[in-house]
Protein backbone atom coordinates (compact mmCIF):
# COMPACT_ATOMS: atom_id res chain seq x y z
CA UNK A 1 0.00 0.00 0.00
CA UNK A 2 1.37 3.40 -1.09
CA UNK A 3 1.92 6.12 1.47
CA UNK A 4 0.00 9.21 0.54
CA UNK A 5 1.62 12.35 1.86
CA UNK A 6 -0.83 15.11 2.55
CA UNK A 7 0.61 18.60 2.42
CA UNK A 8 -0.29 20.65 5.48
CA UNK A 9 -2.50 23.67 4.98
CA UNK A 10 -0.46 26.89 4.97
CA UNK A 11 -0.92 29.25 7.88
CA UNK A 12 -3.44 32.05 7.25
CA UNK A 13 -2.08 35.35 6.01
CA UNK A 14 -2.91 36.93 9.36
CA UNK A 15 -0.25 34.69 10.96
CA UNK A 16 2.32 35.05 8.19
CA UNK A 17 4.90 37.32 9.82
CA UNK A 18 6.93 37.90 6.66
CA UNK A 19 3.83 38.93 4.69
CA UNK A 20 2.72 41.22 7.52
CA UNK A 21 6.17 42.86 7.46
CA UNK A 22 5.96 43.46 3.70
CA UNK A 23 2.35 44.68 3.86
CA UNK A 24 2.95 47.08 6.74
CA UNK A 25 6.21 48.33 5.23
CA UNK A 26 4.56 49.29 1.95
CA UNK A 27 1.55 50.73 3.80
CA UNK A 28 3.77 52.96 5.94
CA UNK A 29 5.62 53.99 2.78
CA UNK A 30 2.34 54.96 1.08
CA UNK A 31 1.02 56.65 4.24
CA UNK A 32 4.25 58.64 4.40
CA UNK A 33 3.72 59.69 0.77
CA UNK A 34 0.24 60.99 1.61
CA UNK A 35 1.44 62.84 4.71
CA UNK A 36 4.32 64.45 2.82
CA UNK A 37 2.06 65.34 -0.12
CA UNK A 38 0.24 67.73 2.26
CA UNK A 39 2.88 68.52 4.90
CA UNK A 40 5.73 69.60 2.59
CA UNK A 41 3.66 72.20 0.65
CA UNK A 42 2.13 73.41 3.94
CA UNK A 43 5.60 73.89 5.41
CA UNK A 44 6.85 75.78 2.36
CA UNK A 45 3.78 78.04 2.31
CA UNK A 46 4.14 78.72 6.04
CA UNK A 47 7.83 79.58 5.73
CA UNK A 48 7.98 81.49 2.42
CA UNK A 49 4.39 81.93 1.23
CA UNK A 50 5.48 80.86 -2.27
CA UNK A 51 2.96 78.72 -4.12
CA UNK A 52 5.54 78.30 -6.89
CA UNK A 53 8.04 76.72 -4.46
CA UNK A 54 5.29 74.47 -3.04
CA UNK A 55 4.36 73.29 -6.53
CA UNK A 56 8.02 72.76 -7.43
CA UNK A 57 8.56 70.53 -4.39
CA UNK A 58 5.53 68.40 -5.27
CA UNK A 59 6.78 68.12 -8.85
CA UNK A 60 10.22 67.04 -7.61
CA UNK A 61 8.63 64.19 -5.61
CA UNK A 62 6.68 63.07 -8.67
CA UNK A 63 9.81 63.33 -10.84
CA UNK A 64 11.72 61.23 -8.33
CA UNK A 65 9.05 58.54 -8.56
CA UNK A 66 9.15 58.58 -12.35
CA UNK A 67 12.97 58.50 -12.52
CA UNK A 68 13.30 55.65 -10.01
CA UNK A 69 10.72 53.22 -11.40
CA UNK A 70 12.82 51.51 -14.06
CA UNK A 71 16.19 51.33 -12.24
CA UNK A 72 14.34 50.24 -9.09
CA UNK A 73 12.98 47.24 -10.98
CA UNK A 74 16.51 46.27 -12.04
CA UNK A 75 17.75 46.68 -8.45
CA UNK A 76 14.94 44.45 -7.13
CA UNK A 77 15.95 41.70 -9.56
CA UNK A 78 19.72 42.06 -9.34
CA UNK A 79 20.41 42.76 -5.66
CA UNK A 80 19.23 41.50 -2.29
CA UNK A 81 15.57 42.53 -1.94
CA UNK A 82 15.52 42.64 1.86
CA UNK A 83 18.55 44.92 1.89
CA UNK A 84 16.95 47.14 -0.75
CA UNK A 85 13.78 47.46 1.34
CA UNK A 86 15.81 48.26 4.45
CA UNK A 87 17.93 50.94 2.74
CA UNK A 88 14.83 52.63 1.27
CA UNK A 89 12.96 52.84 4.58
CA UNK A 90 16.01 53.86 6.60
CA UNK A 91 16.98 56.53 4.05
CA UNK A 92 13.49 58.01 4.05
CA UNK A 93 13.35 57.96 7.87
CA UNK A 94 16.63 59.91 8.07
CA UNK A 95 15.45 62.39 5.42
CA UNK A 96 12.20 63.09 7.28
CA UNK A 97 14.07 63.36 10.59
CA UNK A 98 16.33 66.00 9.01
CA UNK A 99 13.28 68.10 8.06
CA UNK A 100 11.85 67.80 11.57
CA UNK A 101 15.20 68.82 13.07
CA UNK A 102 15.50 71.80 10.69
CA UNK A 103 12.04 73.04 11.69
CA UNK A 104 12.70 72.57 15.43
CA UNK A 105 16.05 74.36 15.17
CA UNK A 106 14.66 77.17 13.00
CA UNK A 107 17.09 76.17 10.22
CA UNK A 108 14.59 75.89 7.36
CA UNK A 109 16.11 75.93 3.86
CA UNK A 110 14.21 75.47 0.62
CA UNK A 111 17.13 73.67 -1.15
CA UNK A 112 17.17 71.22 1.77
CA UNK A 113 13.45 70.59 1.34
CA UNK A 114 13.93 70.03 -2.40
CA UNK A 115 16.70 67.50 -1.72
CA UNK A 116 14.51 65.67 0.78
CA UNK A 117 11.61 65.71 -1.67
CA UNK A 118 13.82 64.17 -4.35
CA UNK A 119 15.16 61.49 -1.99
CA UNK A 120 11.65 60.74 -0.77
CA UNK A 121 10.42 60.25 -4.34
CA UNK A 122 13.40 58.11 -5.37
CA UNK A 123 13.44 55.86 -2.30
CA UNK A 124 9.64 55.58 -2.11
CA UNK A 125 9.47 54.41 -5.70
CA UNK A 126 12.41 52.02 -5.23
CA UNK A 127 10.65 50.27 -2.32
CA UNK A 128 7.62 49.07 -4.32
CA UNK A 129 9.29 46.79 -6.93
CA UNK A 130 11.33 45.01 -4.24
CA UNK A 131 8.25 44.55 -2.03
CA UNK A 132 6.04 43.24 -4.83
CA UNK A 133 8.76 40.98 -6.24
CA UNK A 134 9.29 39.50 -2.76
CA UNK A 135 5.57 38.75 -2.29
CA UNK A 136 5.57 35.29 -3.96
CA UNK A 137 8.64 34.40 -1.88
CA UNK A 138 6.68 34.69 1.39
CA UNK A 139 3.11 33.83 0.32
CA UNK A 140 2.09 30.34 -0.89
CA UNK A 141 0.63 30.15 -4.40
CA UNK A 142 -2.74 29.14 -2.93
CA UNK A 143 -2.94 32.47 -1.04
CA UNK A 144 -1.44 34.76 -3.68
CA UNK A 145 -4.70 36.29 -4.95
CA UNK A 146 -5.80 36.90 -1.34
CA UNK A 147 -2.52 38.68 -0.61
CA UNK A 148 -2.80 40.79 -3.78
CA UNK A 149 -6.39 41.72 -2.84
CA UNK A 150 -5.25 42.76 0.65
CA UNK A 151 -2.46 44.83 -0.90
CA UNK A 152 -4.95 46.77 -3.04
CA UNK A 153 -6.50 48.15 0.16
CA UNK A 154 -3.32 49.96 1.20
CA UNK A 155 -3.48 53.03 -1.06
CA UNK A 156 -7.14 53.63 -0.22
CA UNK A 157 -6.45 53.49 3.54
CA UNK A 158 -3.43 55.77 3.11
CA UNK A 159 -5.48 58.25 1.04
CA UNK A 160 -8.25 58.30 3.64
CA UNK A 161 -5.95 58.73 6.65
CA UNK A 162 -2.81 60.53 5.41
CA UNK A 163 -3.99 64.00 4.29
CA UNK A 164 -6.27 64.52 7.29
CA UNK A 165 -3.54 63.32 9.67
CA UNK A 166 -0.97 65.62 8.03
CA UNK A 167 -3.24 68.66 8.32
CA UNK A 168 -4.08 67.95 11.96
CA UNK A 169 -0.47 67.33 13.00
CA UNK A 170 0.80 70.39 11.13
CA UNK A 171 -1.78 72.54 12.94
CA UNK A 172 -0.42 71.28 16.27
CA UNK A 173 3.24 71.94 15.39
CA UNK A 174 4.96 72.26 12.01
CA UNK A 175 7.61 69.64 12.73
CA UNK A 176 5.27 66.92 14.04
CA UNK A 177 4.13 65.45 10.66
CA UNK A 178 7.79 64.82 9.77
CA UNK A 179 8.54 63.38 13.22
CA UNK A 180 5.61 60.96 12.88
CA UNK A 181 6.68 60.00 9.35
CA UNK A 182 10.27 59.40 10.47
CA UNK A 183 9.15 57.26 13.42
CA UNK A 184 6.83 55.14 11.23
CA UNK A 185 9.57 54.53 8.67
CA UNK A 186 12.12 53.75 11.40
CA UNK A 187 9.69 51.23 12.90
CA UNK A 188 9.32 49.60 9.47
CA UNK A 189 13.13 49.46 9.14
CA UNK A 190 13.45 47.64 12.45
CA UNK A 191 10.78 45.12 11.39
CA UNK A 192 12.60 44.52 8.10
CA UNK A 193 15.70 43.47 10.05
CA UNK A 194 13.78 40.33 11.02
CA UNK A 195 12.39 39.60 7.54
CA UNK A 196 13.61 36.31 6.11
CA UNK A 197 13.30 35.73 2.37
CA UNK A 198 14.00 32.33 0.77
CA UNK A 199 17.14 31.99 -1.31
CA UNK A 200 16.60 33.00 -4.94
CA UNK A 201 17.69 30.93 -7.95
CA UNK A 202 21.18 31.53 -9.28
CA UNK A 203 21.22 33.92 -12.29
CA UNK A 204 21.36 32.27 -15.69
CA UNK A 205 24.64 32.14 -17.61
CA UNK A 206 25.53 35.58 -18.94
CA UNK A 207 23.15 37.55 -16.70
CA UNK A 208 25.86 38.67 -14.27
CA UNK A 209 27.98 40.05 -17.11
CA UNK A 210 25.07 41.80 -18.82
CA UNK A 211 25.05 44.85 -16.56
CA UNK A 212 22.12 46.97 -15.31
CA UNK A 213 21.47 48.52 -18.73
CA UNK A 214 21.29 45.10 -20.32
CA UNK A 215 18.96 43.95 -17.53
CA UNK A 216 16.64 46.85 -18.26
CA UNK A 217 16.57 46.08 -21.99
CA UNK A 218 15.97 42.40 -21.22
CA UNK A 219 13.06 43.35 -18.95
CA UNK A 220 11.41 45.49 -21.62
CA UNK A 221 11.98 42.77 -24.21
CA UNK A 222 10.34 40.17 -21.96
CA UNK A 223 7.33 42.35 -21.10
CA UNK A 224 6.73 43.53 -24.65
CA UNK A 225 7.14 39.98 -25.91
CA UNK A 226 4.17 38.79 -23.81
CA UNK A 227 0.99 39.81 -25.63
CA UNK A 228 -1.27 39.45 -22.59
CA UNK A 229 0.96 41.57 -20.37
CA UNK A 230 1.67 44.34 -22.90
CA UNK A 231 -2.04 44.57 -23.82
CA UNK A 232 -2.98 44.76 -20.16
CA UNK A 233 -0.41 47.51 -19.51
CA UNK A 234 -1.90 49.58 -22.34
CA UNK A 235 -5.41 48.98 -20.96
CA UNK A 236 -4.33 50.06 -17.46
CA UNK A 237 -2.53 53.15 -18.82
CA UNK A 238 -5.56 54.39 -20.76
CA UNK A 239 -8.07 53.61 -17.98
CA UNK A 240 -5.94 55.34 -15.31
CA UNK A 241 -5.27 58.33 -17.58
CA UNK A 242 -8.97 59.02 -18.05
CA UNK A 243 -9.90 58.25 -14.44
CA UNK A 244 -7.32 60.67 -12.98
CA UNK A 245 -8.50 63.35 -15.43
CA UNK A 246 -12.08 62.70 -14.28
CA UNK A 247 -11.19 63.30 -10.63
CA UNK A 248 -9.77 66.74 -11.45
CA UNK A 249 -12.89 67.62 -13.45
CA UNK A 250 -15.18 66.49 -10.61
CA UNK A 251 -13.23 68.59 -8.08
CA UNK A 252 -13.25 71.66 -10.34
CA UNK A 253 -16.94 71.27 -11.22
CA UNK A 254 -17.88 70.97 -7.54
CA UNK A 255 -15.86 74.10 -6.73
CA UNK A 256 -17.46 76.09 -9.57
CA UNK A 257 -20.90 75.01 -8.36
CA UNK A 258 -19.96 76.46 -4.94
CA UNK A 259 -20.04 73.13 -3.15
CA UNK A 260 -18.53 73.52 0.34
CA UNK A 261 -15.02 72.26 1.06
CA UNK A 262 -16.38 69.85 3.67
CA UNK A 263 -18.78 68.30 1.17
CA UNK A 264 -16.01 68.04 -1.44
CA UNK A 265 -13.83 66.27 1.14
CA UNK A 266 -16.69 63.90 1.94
CA UNK A 267 -17.12 63.19 -1.78
CA UNK A 268 -13.46 62.23 -2.06
CA UNK A 269 -13.81 60.10 1.07
CA UNK A 270 -16.60 58.20 -0.73
CA UNK A 271 -14.06 57.24 -3.38
CA UNK A 272 -11.70 55.91 -0.71
CA UNK A 273 -14.52 54.04 1.03
CA UNK A 274 -15.62 52.46 -2.24
CA UNK A 275 -12.07 51.31 -2.92
CA UNK A 276 -11.75 49.83 0.57
CA UNK A 277 -15.01 47.91 0.20
CA UNK A 278 -13.88 46.63 -3.19
CA UNK A 279 -10.56 45.51 -1.70
CA UNK A 280 -12.40 43.62 1.06
CA UNK A 281 -14.41 41.67 -1.54
CA UNK A 282 -11.79 41.50 -4.32
CA UNK A 283 -10.51 38.01 -3.49
CA UNK A 284 -14.02 36.53 -3.42
CA UNK A 285 -15.02 38.19 -6.67
CA UNK A 286 -11.73 37.15 -8.26
CA UNK A 287 -12.46 33.53 -7.27
CA UNK A 288 -16.10 33.68 -8.43
CA UNK A 289 -15.77 35.49 -11.77
CA UNK A 290 -13.74 34.61 -14.88
CA UNK A 291 -11.00 37.16 -15.58
CA UNK A 292 -12.51 38.36 -18.92
CA UNK A 293 -15.79 39.13 -17.15
CA UNK A 294 -13.94 41.28 -14.60
CA UNK A 295 -11.88 43.21 -17.18
CA UNK A 296 -14.59 43.75 -19.81
CA UNK A 297 -17.23 44.36 -17.14
CA UNK A 298 -15.06 46.91 -15.31
CA UNK A 299 -14.53 48.85 -18.53
CA UNK A 300 -18.25 49.14 -19.32
CA UNK A 301 -19.38 49.78 -15.74
CA UNK A 302 -16.84 52.60 -15.34
CA UNK A 303 -17.91 54.18 -18.64
CA UNK A 304 -21.60 53.99 -17.62
CA UNK A 305 -20.97 55.45 -14.15
CA UNK A 306 -18.95 58.31 -15.67
CA UNK A 307 -21.75 59.11 -18.12
CA UNK A 308 -24.16 59.20 -15.19
CA UNK A 309 -21.93 61.74 -13.42
CA UNK A 310 -22.75 64.27 -16.16
CA UNK A 311 -26.43 64.35 -15.16
CA UNK A 312 -26.32 64.24 -11.34
CA UNK A 313 -25.82 67.28 -9.06
CA UNK A 314 -22.32 68.25 -7.95
CA UNK A 315 -21.08 67.33 -4.50
CA UNK A 316 -22.05 64.15 -2.69
CA UNK A 317 -23.94 62.50 -5.61
CA UNK A 318 -20.78 62.77 -7.73
CA UNK A 319 -18.76 61.38 -4.84
CA UNK A 320 -21.06 58.40 -4.47
CA UNK A 321 -20.68 57.56 -8.16
CA UNK A 322 -16.89 57.92 -7.85
CA UNK A 323 -17.08 55.54 -4.90
CA UNK A 324 -19.03 53.02 -7.01
CA UNK A 325 -16.37 53.23 -9.74
CA UNK A 326 -13.56 52.91 -7.16
CA UNK A 327 -15.21 49.74 -5.81
CA UNK A 328 -14.30 47.87 -9.00
CA UNK A 329 -10.67 49.05 -9.15
CA UNK A 330 -9.26 46.55 -6.57
CA UNK A 331 -11.21 43.72 -8.21
CA UNK A 332 -9.66 44.43 -11.62
CA UNK A 333 -6.21 45.00 -10.09
CA UNK A 334 -6.36 41.71 -8.18
CA UNK A 335 -7.25 39.80 -11.35
CA UNK A 336 -4.48 41.41 -13.40
CA UNK A 337 -1.71 41.46 -10.79
CA UNK A 338 -2.33 37.84 -9.73
CA UNK A 339 -1.88 36.74 -13.33
CA UNK A 340 1.22 38.90 -13.84
CA UNK A 341 2.93 37.69 -10.66
CA UNK A 342 2.05 34.07 -11.42
CA UNK A 343 3.49 34.00 -14.95
CA UNK A 344 6.54 36.23 -14.37
CA UNK A 345 9.78 34.47 -13.39
CA UNK A 346 11.26 35.55 -10.05
CA UNK A 347 14.28 37.05 -11.81
CA UNK A 348 12.02 39.50 -13.74
CA UNK A 349 9.35 40.45 -11.21
CA UNK A 350 11.08 43.63 -10.08
CA UNK A 351 11.44 44.90 -13.63
CA UNK A 352 7.82 44.10 -14.40
CA UNK A 353 6.75 46.16 -11.37
CA UNK A 354 9.05 48.99 -12.44
CA UNK A 355 7.60 49.08 -15.96
CA UNK A 356 4.07 48.90 -14.55
CA UNK A 357 4.91 51.76 -12.17
CA UNK A 358 6.24 53.82 -15.07
CA UNK A 359 2.93 53.40 -16.92
CA UNK A 360 0.97 54.26 -13.79
CA UNK A 361 3.18 57.27 -13.08
CA UNK A 362 2.75 58.50 -16.64
CA UNK A 363 -1.03 58.27 -16.29
CA UNK A 364 -0.91 60.03 -12.90
CA UNK A 365 1.20 62.85 -14.37
CA UNK A 366 -0.74 63.37 -17.61
CA UNK A 367 -4.25 62.70 -16.29
CA UNK A 368 -4.53 65.89 -14.20
CA UNK A 369 -3.23 67.94 -17.16
CA UNK A 370 -5.89 66.38 -19.38
CA UNK A 371 -8.52 67.03 -16.73
CA UNK A 372 -7.41 70.65 -16.39
CA UNK A 373 -7.71 71.15 -20.15
CA UNK A 374 -11.24 69.70 -20.10
CA UNK A 375 -12.44 71.62 -17.03
CA UNK A 376 -13.58 74.60 -19.12
CA UNK A 377 -16.10 72.33 -20.85
CA UNK A 378 -17.99 71.75 -17.56
CA UNK A 379 -20.22 68.69 -17.80
CA UNK A 380 -18.90 68.36 -21.34
CA UNK A 381 -15.56 67.39 -19.80
CA UNK A 382 -17.23 64.57 -17.85
CA UNK A 383 -18.99 63.42 -21.02
CA UNK A 384 -15.65 63.48 -22.84
CA UNK A 385 -14.22 61.18 -20.16
CA UNK A 386 -17.27 58.92 -20.47
CA UNK A 387 -16.79 58.78 -24.24
CA UNK A 388 -13.08 57.97 -23.82
CA UNK A 389 -13.87 55.18 -21.35
CA UNK A 390 -16.55 53.85 -23.71
CA UNK A 391 -13.90 53.69 -26.45
CA UNK A 392 -11.60 51.80 -24.08
CA UNK A 393 -14.49 49.45 -23.21
CA UNK A 394 -15.26 48.87 -26.89
CA UNK A 395 -11.60 48.12 -27.66
CA UNK A 396 -11.51 45.80 -24.63
CA UNK A 397 -14.57 43.91 -25.84
CA UNK A 398 -13.16 43.58 -29.36
CA UNK A 399 -9.67 42.56 -28.19
CA UNK A 400 -9.19 38.77 -28.45
CA UNK A 401 -6.40 39.02 -25.86
CA UNK A 402 -8.55 40.68 -23.19
CA UNK A 403 -11.68 38.70 -24.07
CA UNK A 404 -9.69 35.53 -23.41
CA UNK A 405 -7.63 36.86 -20.53
CA UNK A 406 -6.34 33.83 -18.57
CA UNK A 407 -7.97 33.30 -15.18
CA UNK A 408 -5.29 32.73 -12.53
CA UNK A 409 -6.84 30.87 -9.62
CA UNK A 410 -5.21 30.56 -6.22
Amino acid sequence: MKDSAVEPEPAPLSRNRSYATLWSGQFLSELGNEINFIAIPLLILAMSGSALEAGLASSVVAAGHMIANLPAGVIADRWDRRRTLLICQTGRALAMASVAAAVWLDAYSFPHILLVALLDGLLGAAFEPAEQAALPQVVPASQLSRAVAANTARPFIATLVGPALAGFLFAVQRAIPFVVDAVMLAFSSVALLFLRLPARPEPAAGEEARGPGGDLVAGFRWVLGRRVIRTTLLWMLLSNLVFTALIIIVLATSHEDQVGAGVIGLSMACMGAGGLLGAALADRLHAALPAPVVIVGFSWVTAALTALMAVVPSGLPLGLLLGCAAFFVPVANTTILTYQITVTPDALRGRLTGITGLCGGGAAALGPLLGGALVTAGTGGILACAAALALVATATTLSPTLRRFPTARA
